[in-house]
Parts: structure tokens; sequence; C-alpha cells
């Protein structure tokens, strides 16, 4: 009988903290910019400089903690982690090693298998490295630092997780608190939510972990799948042929699919951790805990029971909307203008999501803002404009949050409501269209919906179609 084996995951996610400035100095950690433009003598490690903490860190960070049931560390302080690479300009980097800020917690995941708690043994808050550009044209390799000490807080899992489905599952519900909180965007493909995933394999109802190995440079959450399935059958495929697994650090390679080693990892790597002698440790006290504990928001579980209780809208619709606080508010907000919440979360299930789709971007990218969605409401609910001119008038307000009202004005894109002039142009259509009126009189209800499309065509789509059936029928 083949053997059955068990995966074993755990995960450290970096997270880029959404600060103004950064984490030891007053540079911006703006994404983009010009290469080597958001610097200081601190964040390029300049001697003789000194950095000063940015408490607005310590702030997200607890916050962090508390969302995910982890134990504050009232004192900690900052260690140096010394290595040498080009993209580090101190040659170490500032970060937590002996007293994290915080321990012990974990969040609840749901699997198609059910509920489950998956543990994290530590959040702790570092600064992040520059970005080495490798230039295959001039053969050389060139560093930008102007993410050098953007503040980052490392999430560090137990070994809990023991599949694909259950990883994504975590990384979700952390994207979603992290977010809710409003301490970063957790875009993972502009970098600023990372994972490295540790994984080994072993035999079902072995006590004993398998070799692991860490997978690097997944910036989606289906490399991360694609990273986990294909390790998981390598390390089954060596074991099976009597082959060791050797503890290393591999990089995944998205577009063949495939893991390359990049170095050996040895339990024993000695970065020389030492305490930081040029900052302060930093005692937390109750109040402080107590200040970030009520300034939390209200996150998906208690928004998801509100909904349910108060607007009257499909448990399925509840379900998408709270799973983006961007989208969350956006239909919080301009139900609180126009009063009509099944209207809202029909324009976003609609529409909003189909153009989401369609240009593949985040929600977190709509800029339609709640003020203009509710005239747009307003505008079809008053037969200003019809259906049909109102999706058009939204992908407008989609691409630059055009205001409703003066771009249908401009566009003269108003409901023909003079029943004289549709009368006519209705008299005209059914005219030209012999064989459809014979069709409707001969019971072919079908040839109706044509005289209908007919006639919209004739007003140019400023008509409004209730109007145009009943007064098709009255001459019909």
């Amino acid at each position: 009988m083949a053997k059955q084996y068990e995966t074993v995951i755990g995960l450290e996610v970096h997270v880029e903290l959404a600060t103004r400035t950064k984490i030891f100095c007053g540079c911006s950690t703006e994404f983009g910019g010009a290469p080597n433009t958001h610097t200081c003598p601190v964040c390029t490690g300049m001697p003789g400089s000194l950095p000063v903490l940015n408490k607005q860190v310590v702030n997200y960070a607890i916050a962090v903690g508390l969302a995910t049931n982890c134990n504050i560390t009232r004192y900690c302080k900052f260690d140096r982690k010394n290595y040498f690479y080009p993209d580090n300009p101190q040659n170490y980097q500032i970060s937590q090693l002996y007293l994290p800020i915080c321990r012990d917690g974990y969040v609840e995941i749901e699997t198609q298998d059910g509920k489950k708690n998956v543990g994290i043994h530590e959040i702790h808050m570092e600064e992040d490295a520059g970005k080495l550009i490798h230039d295959d044209w001039e053969d050389c390799s060139l560093v930008d630092y102007n993410r050098s000490g953007v503040p980052l807080i490392e999430i560090v899992s137990e070994p809990d997780m023991r599949s694909a489905e259950e990883v994504i599952a975590y990384l979700e519900k952390l994207r979603m608190i992290v977010q809710y909180l409003g301490a970063s965007d957790c875009k993972l493909n502009e970098g600023s939510m990372r994972a490295d995933v540790n994984i080994s394999v072993r035999e079902v109802g072995a006590e004993e972990f398998g070799t692991r190995t860490e997978m690097k440079n997944l910036n989606s959450f289906r490399a991360i799948t694609h990273a986990i399935e294909g390790e998981r059958q390598r390390q089954i495929d060596l074991i099976e042929a009597g082959e060791k697994v050797i503890q290393e650090t591999r990089r995944w390679d998205d577009n063949k699919e495939y893991s390359y080693a990049m170095r050996s990892k040895e339990d024993a790597q000695d970065y020389r951790y030492f305490p930081d002698p040029d900052l302060v440790p930093v005692y937390i006290s109750d109040e402080w805990i107590e200040q970030i504990k009520s300034m939390q928001p209200e996150f998906r579980e208690e928004k998801m029971a509100r909904y349910k209780e108060e607007f009257d809208i499909p448990e399925y619709d509840i379900g998408i909307i709270t799973d983006s606080k961007h989208l969350a508010d956006l239909f919080e907000e301009t139900t609180a203008i126009c009063k009509q919440p099944k209207k809202v979360s029909n324009w976003i299930m609609g529409e909003t999501l189909r153009l989401l789709k369609e240009k593949s971007m985040d929600p977190e990218d709509i800029c339609v803002s709640p003020s203009n969605l509710a005239k747009l409401i307003e505008l079809v609910d008053s037969k200003t404009i019809n259906s049909s001119v109102a999706k058009e008038v939204f992908e407008t307000m989609f691409e630059n949050d055009t205001d409703p009202e003066k771009y249908v004005e401009e566009k003269g894109l108003k409901t023909v409501n003079d029943e004289g002039a549709l009368r006519k142009t209705i008299e005209e259509v059914i005219a030209a269209n012999p064989q459809s009126v014979e069709d409707y009189h001969n019971g072919k209800d079908k040839a109706i919906g044509f005289l209908v499309g007919q006639t919209m065509k004739a007003m140019k789509g400023k008509a409004d179609p209730v109007s145009v059936n009943k007064i098709l029928k009255e001459l019909l």
C-alpha cells in the first residue's frame, strides 16, 4: 500500500505599514518615485546618523496584535540583525528577536473542511531593505534605497497549516484584518504584503516534522498555491527515492512553475543579534493598549451580522461587499445618503464587480465617490435617465469619478419625456416594420421586443422603455 503523506506549513508574512514616513526617519514611504529620492543619511546608513522610532508603527503593530488575539509585550526593544548584502546599507537590519511586540495569538480560518485556528507565534517590527535592480544590458546590479527603512511587521505563524487551501484562507484573513485596520493596503503585486512559505512533509501519523524548506519570491495567491503543491511533490519524490530533503531556501519561478535552490539554510545561521544601542526600549502601558482597543474598527464578522439585521440585502451580497473594507465603506456611505441599500448593493454587485474584473483592478483602486453613486441612483429613480444610459454614465464615473448630473446635462442624455415626440417616433417605427406588426398580431410576443429596440435606437437610447412599451401596445 502506498504511503500517505501530510504537508506541514508555516508562514512568515511581511506587511509594509501604511505610515507616511519611514520607521526611523522622516523620508516618504510612497511607492514609486525616482530611485534614491526618498532617502536621507539615516535610511542610507551613513555613519553618525541616529534612528528615531516612528510611534505610528507601534500603534499599527499593537492594533494588528490585538486583532489577532496576541499578547502585547509591555516592555519590548529592538535588536540588530547583522548580515552583509548590497541592499542593506548599514550592514545590519533593525528588527526584534528577543522581545517581539506581539506573541501567542491566533486567527480563525474557514475552509471546506470547516473552521480552524492557526496559531501566531509572534509579530515583530522591523525595517525593510532596499531593492536590487539587475541590469542585464549593462551586466551590473544597481541599488534603489527608496524602500530601505520602510516599516514592516513580520507575522510568524505556527506550523499549523496542512494544505494550500488553508494557507490561502489564512493569508486572506490576515489581509482582511490588516486592511480593515487601515494598517496597510496589502497589495501583493506592489510588495506591501509578502509571504515566505516554510514547508515539510511527513508520513501521516508521524510525530516528528520532516526537514523543511523555505520558498521565496511569492507575489500572488496563485503562485503560493502552485509553489506549495510543487514543493510538496518534490519532497515526496525525494523521500520515495530514498534521498534526503535538504534544509534550504528556494526561489519560486512562476513562469516555469519550478523552484530553484538559492542557499542552504542551517539552523545555526548566526546573525549575531544584539540589542540596538541607538534605540531606547519601548514601554507599552495599559492606557496605550486601551486607547488602541477603543479605536479598533468594526471587523467583517460584526459587519456581516449588522448588515443582515439593518439592510434588506441577500447574504451572498453581504459576503462579497464586506470582503473588502473599501467596498463596505462605499456601500454604507452611499446608503446613508440615498437610503436605498438594495439599489446600492445592485450597483456594487453588478457594474462595479464587472468593471473590476474587466480592468484587473482591486476594490481599493475604485475612485467612485459615495455622493456621486447616490446621485446616479437618484437620476434613475426620477426617470431622468434610463438604466442603459446609467450604465454608460457609471463607466465614466468608474474612470474618474465624474459628477453624473453634470455629465448627463453636458452630453444631453436625459430621457425624452415628451409624449408627443415619443408617440410620433413610435408611429414611424410601426410604419417602417409591417412584418413585425403582423407577427405581433399573429401572437408572436417577441415582435414587440424588436419594435421597442427600434424605438430606443431611433431615440438614441434616451426614451423610457416602460413608456415605449405602453404606447406601442396602445397603437398596435
